[in-house]
């Protein structure tokens, strides 16, 4: 999945479920060249109530998009990964009628982007909460739009890899 960005200012996301140290998604955005990148513990929501903590991690190369299989023991992140969900975004983030790139927004506290995933649709907001520090603490939330659905929980209900069909316990123990 590396190469050129789509055309029509949307650029690529992906959200890896990784079973490292603790279970969690990586939420993945392309801008400025890299992957900007959030832990999730429990997931994306699809329910406009669920307010979603999102720690922010390191900045990760965009050849990461399409990654799935095991990092090693000893290797920074060890574990299982599948590519969860994947697809374009576009920036939805404004101030004063101006858009604010994703980078900016990482930089201030604040973005809103609409996914077009194979799993997941709509607007969805990060804000940082409290002030800049280690760990970097979010909130993801989804926007009210025909994305939202309270009763559906694709994170317990959709657990396999949009890429290769698999679930975490399906990828080979050495690949």
């Amino acid at each position: 999945m590396s190469g050129v960005s789509p055309p029509g200012g949307k650029r690529r996301f992906v959200i890896q479920k990784h079973s490292a140290t603790r279970l969690h998604y990586d939420f993945r955005l392309e801008a400025g060249g890299v992957l900007k990148s959030w832990a999730v513990p429990k997931g994306p929501s699809t329910d406009t109530k669920d307010k979603r903590l999102a720690i922010r991690t390191e900045d990760h190369p965009v050849d990461y998009l399409g990654f799935e299989g095991i990092i090693p023991s000893g290797e920074y992140g060890a574990g299982k990964v599948i590519v969860w969900d994947t697809g374009t975004y576009q920036n939805l983030a404004e101030r004063h009628g101006r858009k604010v790139p994703v980078t900016q927004g990482v930089s201030q506290g604040h973005i809103k982007v609409w996914l077009e995933g194979e799993k997941l649709r709509g607007g969805y907001a990060l804000t940082r909460t409290g002030g800049e520090g280690e760990p970097e603490r979010w909130i993801m939330v989804k926007l009210a739009d025909e994305g939202a659905d309270a009763h559906r929980d694709p994170v317990t209900t959709e657990p396999a890899s949009v890429r290769s069909g698999r679930t975490l316990d399906e990828l080979p123990e050495n690949p």
